[in-house]
């Protein structure tokens, strides 16, 4: 971003990132992988890495942009083993820079690995200052874990042969806040999930090898059968002679960020094992029940508004029509260089289809709203091609507070929720009504009621404390419906 350009996007929650990871001797592992990254590029589009080991070196790839744009055949061809790793990046900590992006590689003495991770640590600077090391050269959270493992297995302690498992599992519980990780030496495999299952991962199963990945869609990519998600707190190690497992962490406490239901993930990926677009469906029959709406159809905003929008009006019997046009072939984010260029950003990637809307009342439903910005764009849209009113459904409940585990939702003074009540609410985006999807409901339509999901974004509840100094930084007061003033989160307590 430059001083007189700005880039121009559809804003909502953004993840940190999508690993993939793949054993398989006499497959072509680093296509497998470059097809599992493909799968998994909604999580991260600002970089893209492959590791290779042949059994005798780890090989890193890695460029900036685009799984697509990453590789070729050329590149591809020249990686030649039967382990890969990959990663997709969206940056929430470290620069979107190609030094940042992953995996991150270390050799020591004659071992050498590669790992890399979806999420967000909150405790990095205790980390780093146990580690020794000076402020300025932690490159990421990531790039921190990397250079502590490396330690562990400077000590000379590892047991001959099982080397990165050992000191991974010496590692991982020192670790706080969302982690999953996938690492590789020249002979092992390593799958690793936090205590708290903030972010997925899978494991599948090759007629010749092992899958693990953030999604199950990936696993489907190249042929691999879906086993299991792996638990909140374990880590699978695998190698040629099969996989085992281990659970480094005491007293797993799952909590799997929920807006894996509402948003992040794929709608045929297999969550708690349940499939996300029948949840987010049954979100828009709940929606219905909860704050129904007369209208002449019910739309959705592309894309991700579809699933709920279409359990909308089957519940509510209300038409169900498309209102909007997604060009397809626009890219996550394009350059604007003036303001007024950048209120034409949402027209770039959305159009309405005049003959559907004009005169009509319109259900409008999406699954989240975090600045408010584009939503306010689309209703003028809407308006302006002759809608006679707009009623504005949410499968999701107001959006309040920041994440610290791996979703970048900037401070809470840019939250829209945060900051507004219901009214200013429905006035600022210029809407006839406004209706969000309450907690319990939402809970209930991810057919996993019991399972354990994270809400702290929806109710501030943050099931890792967060330091003081961290939530400082984005944390700032809130107002209630009625106007009155909350402390900062950072003198409440959070982790409680």
């Amino acid at each position: 971003m430059t001083n007189h350009a700005q880039e121009v996007e559809l804003v909502k929650p953004r993840e940190a990132c999508g690993v993939f990871g793949v054993l398989a001797p006499g497959s072509p592992v680093a296509h497998q992988t470059y097809l599992g990254l493909y799968a998994l590029q909604h999580r991260g589009q600002e970089s893209a890495g492959i590791a290779v080991s042949d059994g005798s070196n780890v090989t890193v790839v890695k460029d900036m942009g685009l799984v697509s744009g990453a590789f070729d055949d050329r590149v591809l061809v020249a990686l030649e083993g039967d382990i890969a790793i990959g990663h997709t990046r969206y940056s929430t900590t470290g620069s979107s820079s190609w030094r940042a992006s992953q995996p991150f590689y270390r050799d020591v003495g004659d071992l050498e690995f590669a790992l890399a991770h979806n999420g967000n640590l909150v405790n990095t600077a205790e980390l780093a200052a146990d580690a020794g090391m000076l402020d300025g050269t932690v490159m990421s959270d990531s790039d921190l874990v990397a250079e502590l493992v490396a330690s562990e297995l400077a000590s000379g302690q590892a047991p001959e042969g099982t080397e990165l498992p050992w000191a991974f599992a010496r590692v991982l519980p020192r670790l706080r806040g969302g982690f999953s990780f996938v690492a590789m030496d020249r002979h092992h495999l390593v799958g690793a999930r936090g205590p708290e299952g903030f972010w997925p991962l899978c494991l599948g199963r090759l007629d010749n090898g092992w899958v693990v990945a953030s999604e199950s869609p990936a696993l489907d990519t190249v042929g691999a059968h879906f086993v299991r998600e792996v638990d909140p707190g374990e880590m699978v190690i695998i190698s040629r002679d099969g996989w085992t497992s281990e659970r480094p962490f005491n007293n797993p406490n799952p909590r799997l960020c929920m807006f894996e239901f509402v948003y992040f993930s794929r709608p045929d990926t297999v969550l708690y094992g349940r499939n996300v677009h029948a949840a987010r469906q049954r979100m828009g029959e709940q929606l219905a029940d909860q704050a129904p709406a007369s209208g002449d159809l019910v739309m959705p905003v592309p894309e991700s508004g579809i699933p709920a929008a279409q359990g909308f009006a089957r519940a509510s019997g209300i038409p169900y029509r498309d209102g909007l046009v997604k060009n397809r072939y626009i890219g996550r984010t394009f350059i604007a260089p003036s303001q007024e260029m950048r209120a034409l950003g949402v027209k770039m990637k959305l159009n309405p289809i005049r003959h559907n809307i004009e005169g009509k009342r319109l259900v409008v439903v999406d699954d989240s709203i975090v600045r408010g910005t584009t939503t306010r764009a689309i209703v003028e849209m809407l308006r302006f091609a002759g809608a006679a009113e707009v009623h504005l459904r949410i499968s999701s409940p107001p959006y309040r507070w920041p994440c610290f585990y791996g979703m970048d939702t900037g401070t809470k003074a840019e939250l829209l929720a945060a900051n507004l009540t219901m009214d200013e609410i429905r006035e600022y985006l210029g809407v006839n009504s406004i209706a969000y999807l309450e907690l319990d409901r939402l809970i209930e339509a991810t057919g996993a009621p019991g399972a354990g999901f994270c809400t702290a974004c929806l109710d501030g509840e943050y099931p890792v404390a967060i330091p003081q100094g961290l939530s400082r930084e984005v944390l700032v007061e809130r107002r209630d419906e009625s106007g009155a003033t909350f402390a900062p989160v950072s003198q409440m307590k959070l982790g409680q």
